[in-house]
């Protein structure tokens, strides 16, 4: 039996699943900060991090503790109707919670005793606990005659996604707000059981410190609402 202790904590755009890219790399505008916690918050222990362009971060998929594992999963690339063996997806749910993410290493601040690495391109939920970075290395990490069994090419974007006028006016005040709401709807985050011929559907998301309110119309997406979550009404 091992027993480990965070690193450090991620500070998410994301505050819920729902949303979140299915791999890392897929929307780039998504950016996090990784808080490196004491005793590890020491600026000696990122000396030469700087250098690299990527990490590698070990993670626990804290949203998913409790839940039971299976030995096959419906991988969400597969439509949901077909299932594999656990060990040869990403799904979160897994004997041990533990998911392991390439990011860009945007910059490292330290400042007030605090060391924070700034990332890009994560699908890391708000809260996530890190167990280990690592650098990525180029000439071993990334092997050129690899095969992606069901994954071999990056997913496609399926939806053209539109925005209301007082969507597009809120957006505006928010740098990289739009592009990152565009991305990640374009590339469908619905469960996979969602079909494009399932009718008009209305869907919601937090993102950031927003609500952001969208439906599905055939190949369209609308996003009718940003709303800063302060600022939504209470049935």
């Amino acid at each position: 039996m091992f027993t480990f202790s965070p690193v450090g904590v991620i500070h998410s755009c994301f505050k819920e699943k729902f949303g979140i890219p299915r791999q890392p790399g897929l929307v780039p505008e998504a950016r996090a900060i990784l808080e490196l916690l004491p005793p590890y918050s020491r600026a000696e222990a990122v000396r030469g991090l700087e250098n690299f362009s990527h990490i590698w971060i070990s993670f626990v998929f804290h949203a998913c503790l409790g839940e039971s594992w299976k030995p096959t999963v419906r991988p969400p690339r597969l439509g949901g109707n077909r299932r594999l063996g656990v060990f040869a997806t990403r799904s979160t749910h897994r004997p041990n919670p533990i998911g392991l993410s390439a990011v860009e290493l945007e910059k490292i601040i330290v400042e007030q005793g605090k060391v924070l690495l700034h990332l890009k391109g994560i699908d890391l939920l708000d809260g996530t606990p890190v167990l280990d970075i690592k650098p990525y290395l180029p000439y071993s990490d990334r092997i050129a005659e690899a095969t992606g069994g069901f994954a071999a090419a990056a997913p496609a974007a399926p939806f053209k996604v539109q925005f209301s006028q007082s969507a597009l006016d809120l957006c505006a005040t928010v740098p990289q707000l739009e592009a990152l709401i565009r991305r990640i709807l374009s590339l469908d985050p619905r469960p996979a059981y969602y079909g494009k011929g399932d009718g008009k559907s209305i869907f919601g998301m937090k993102l950031l410190d927003y609500d952001v309110q969208w439906e599905v119309d055939g190949e369209v997406v609308l996003v009718n609402a940003v709303i800063p979550i302060g600022e939504m009404s209470i049935p």
